[in-house]
C-alpha cells in the first residue's frame, strides 16, 4: 500500500508511512502551538524535509491542510487574548490563502 500523504511506499494494510504517522502523532500531540514550535517539532521527529513539507499541505481529517489548521489555531488564540470573540476555521484560512489578499496589506487601496 502507499501512503495517503506522500504516496510512498507503506507498510502492510497501513494507510500511511512510518514518517508520516510520526507527524501526525507530534502534531495531534501539540496542537495549538506556534508554527516556530511545530516546525521544530517536525524536524526533531527525524522525518525528511520534503515529507514534512507534504504533510503540512496535506488534509488529514477533512478538516483543511495541516497548515491551515496551525493557522487557525493561532489565529484563535490571539482573538481570545485579545477578548474578541471569533472563530476562525481552517477552511477560511485556505480562503485567505488562496485569494493572496495578505500581500496587499503594506499598501494603500486603490482610490
Amino acid at each position: 500500500m502507499r501512503c495517503r500523504i506522500c504516496m510512498q511506499p507503506a507498510r502492510w494494510w497501513r494507510r500511511r508511512c512510518d514518517d508520516c504517522r510520526r507527524l501526525a502523532t507530534v502534531f495531534a500531540a501539540h496542537r495549538g502551538a506556534d508554527m516556530a514550535t511545530m516546525m521544530e517539532l517536525f524536524v526533531a521527529s527525524g522525518a525528511p524535509r520534503d515529507k514534512v513539507e507534504k504533510f503540512l499541505s496535506a488534509d488529514l481529517d477533512g478538516e483543511g491542510a495541516v497548515c491551515d489548521q496551525i493557522a487557525a489555531d493561532m489565529t484563535n488564540d490571539l482573538l481570545q487574548a485579545l477578548g474578541r470573540a471569533g472563530r476562525q476555521t481552517p477552511r477560511g484560512v485556505e480562503y485567505l490563502r488562496q485569494r493572496g489578499g495578505w500581500m496587499t496589506l503594506d499598501r494603500r487601496p486603490p482610490e
